[in-house]
């Protein structure tokens, strides 16, 4: 008979070196912190979002994720977490259901955003208010199961956000393909719509969502509010070549990878890991050293001066 023998966990020993008051005071160097860990014990620090006190002068971590201060106030930023939205954000949503006058939106939120009818453009530019023939063709716009590209508008009393997409470049998203990131890892551009060296358009929306396809063809590169419904509304995709696809796949690789490796995602890193990665095939751009050599580089083409 085997003898099965069952044990408690016992939590780790700390070292010597490390002593109870943490090193906060080190803003080069990240720290990093599990649920439960004591993050101080100096009582001239405040605790913030995602801690709570244990005793007299404790501040323990409630989340895992990186310790950050501000003056004498810790807090800890998840390395996980829901998209928290700014006003003016640029999002990335998926429709999933079509109701009266609205459209409920995916963009990983605590909840679904909300588009109004009223927030969209009609066909051709026309300014006028909507009516219920708009209504009942809502579909014609939007439909469940349509990626679109949106910027955040408002909040509702619920904390629902509102989203409009009123612009030349709000659209209907075809062409392409869709990655998804940890939100934290998209950094704030001055704007989140890039063309890249190699033809591929990304979108890097703040929700974590991201966008790469094809240049939409007939889409109006001016500030006009002239708008080609064919162009905003269509769910046909163009002809897309053999190249353009190993084009977006790669770039797709390539932001999967700099999310794997959790570093932070705009258009100077895509580009670098873009360049790395054109000694290997689309293929070997899931292979876990491929992906650590691609990185690495890019990484270090970021540190240059």
């Amino acid at each position: 008979m085997v003898e099965l023998r069952i044990l408690s966990p016992v939590a780790p020993k700390l070292s010597n070196d490390n002593n109870d008051k943490m090193d906060v005071d080190d803003e080069e160097k990240p720290h990093l912190v599990n649920p439960g860990e004591t993050v101080t014990t100096d009582a001239q620090f405040m605790r913030g979002h995602g801690t709570y006190a244990d005793g007299e002068n404790v501040v323990v971590s409630a989340v895992a994720g990186q310790v950050e201060r501000v003056n004498k106030l810790l807090s800890i930023r998840p390395l996980k977490t829901r998209y928290t939205p700014e006003i003016g954000d640029i999002v990335v949503g998926r429709v999933t259901e079509v109701i009266t006058k609205r459209w409920k939106v995916d963009v990983a939120g605590r909840q679904d955003a909300v588009l109004l009818l009223s927030s969209v453009n009609l066909p051709g530019g026309v300014q006028r208010r909507k009516n219920e023939s708009d209504e009942l063709h809502m579909r014609q716009f939007f439909a469940e199961g349509d990626v679109l590209v949106a910027e955040v508008q408002s909040f509702y009393a619920d904390g629902a956000m509102g989203l409009h997409t009123r612009g030349f470049k709000f659209c209907k998203l075809r062409n392409g393909s869709f990655i998804v990131v940890p939100p934290v890892l998209v950094q704030r551009c001055k704007s989140q719509f890039h063309t890249l060296p190699c033809g591929v358009d990304v979108i890097l929306g703040l929700n974590g969502y991201i966008w790469v396809n094809k240049k939409l063809q007939g889409l109006t590169d001016g500030h006009g509010d002239d708008v080609d419904a064919t162009v905003t509304y269509s769910s046909k995709n163009d002809a897309i070549s053999q190249e353009e696809r190993e084009n977006i796949a790669r770039v797709s690789n390539c932001i999967s990878a700099l999310a794997k490796k959790y570093m932070h995602i705009n258009d100077t890193i895509i580009i670098y890991t873009y360049e790395a990665s054109l000694s290997y095939t689309v293929k070997e751009l899931l292979r876990e050293e491929v992906i650590d050599n691609i990185t690495s580089e890019a990484s270090a083409q970021m540190r240059m001066p």
